[in-house]
């Protein structure tokens, strides 16, 4: 029988502590039948003491020929000067990702996707980072395609999450993709950590707070949410707080960092997994409660939310 699948977690000098410690703690919480489903282990470039960006220096057990075996790698976030502000890779962070054997699963967290781009893995691959720090990475690596609105990227073989506590959807996002909801949901409550985040990184990019009265989508927002089950249409929630189109459409991306249909059918989502969880109604049901329409409609929104059908949903996540 295999043993746990191998991680690799590769502290580079300024590592952030934050992002360090997310691998660590979620993938080591996941067991099936009492039995580990990871074994995860944190190395550095070399066998010298690694600083952390909070000031403090860490001393880790192990040395970058770990790498070598690994199944994943993840690199947290640093502050290491030639990835984040020359676009250069020093040659003991080379030498460390040289290690790497090819096919395995590459992961990074916030500005670890720096280290990624200076490293070439991800050119010509769309990835995310901090949004803080999203044109740093356009700028410096040019060939990625960079996504500041999301909560993480999978491509496949390299997965980018974007700040710090995005590294949480990610790693449980591959704990769902290894070994399937119910492991995922069992780290995430051991972690007091939701299991899945609706929307996106967008929602929390600094933006000018709206002004209360007349210029906010706010009051058509609450009354949208009080009637999730009709037919909106933008033409009704314009009309609804008395402005045009357009004008509706750029006020409520630049309050809200999603376009009203993205934000309808997030919080159909999200009303459509509250009935799952706390109501026996039957899936068409939910459908037509959520304003989702269909129970194949209310599937595929589910799906490209979390992955999941319906009814694995409410199995996984009823409340008893």
């Amino acid at each position: 029988m295999a043993g746990p699948h191998r991680i690799a977690v590769l502290a580079i000098d300024e590592v952030v502590g934050y992002d360090l410690q997310i691998p660590t703690q979620l993938f080591q919480t996941a067991r099936r039948d009492g039995k580990p489903l990871y074994d995860v282990r944190v190395c550095g470039v070399d066998d010298q003491p690694v600083r952390v960006s909070a000031g403090y220096t860490a001393v880790l057990d192990h040395g970058p020929e770990i790498l070598a075996e690994a199944d994943t790698v993840i690199i947290p976030g640093t502050k290491a000067h030639g990835p984040r502000r020359e676009g250069t890779l020093p040659d003991d962070i080379a030498a460390a990702l040289a290690l790497i054997r090819p096919g395995t699963r590459i992961m990074s967290i916030c500005t670890g996707a720096f280290v990624l781009g200076a490293a070439g893995v991800l050119d010509g691959r769309r990835a995310t980072t901090h949004w803080a720090y999203a044109d740093e990475l356009r700028a410096l690596y040019p060939a990625i395609d960079v996504d500041e609105d999301v909560l993480f990227v999978d491509d496949g073989d390299v997965l980018t999450a974007a700040g710090l506590a995005a590294g949480v959807d990610l790693c449980l996002h591959v704990l769902r993709a290894d070994h399937g909801a119910a492991v995922a949901n069992t780290a995430a409550r051991y972690c007091v950590v939701p299991p899945f985040r609706e929307g996106g990184q967008s929602q929390f990019i600094e933006r000018p707070v709206a002004e209360e009265g007349a210029g906010s989508t706010a009051a058509t927002r609450a009354w949208a949410l009080s009637r999730l089950d009709e037919p909106l249409d933008l033409a009704a929630l314009a009309e609804h707080a008395r402005m045009s189109v357009r004008t509706f459409s750029r006020r409520f991306r630049a309050e809200t960092g999603l376009s009203p249909r993205a934000w309808l059918i997030q919080e159909r989502v999200k009303h459509a997994r509250h009935l799952l969880e706390t109501t026996t109604l039957p899936i068409d049901r939910v459908a037509y409660e959520s304003g989702l329409g269909t129970s194949a409609s209310l599937r595929q929104h589910l799906n490209a939310a979390i992955g999941v059908a319906p009814l694995t949903y409410r199995r996984t996540f009823a409340r008893s």
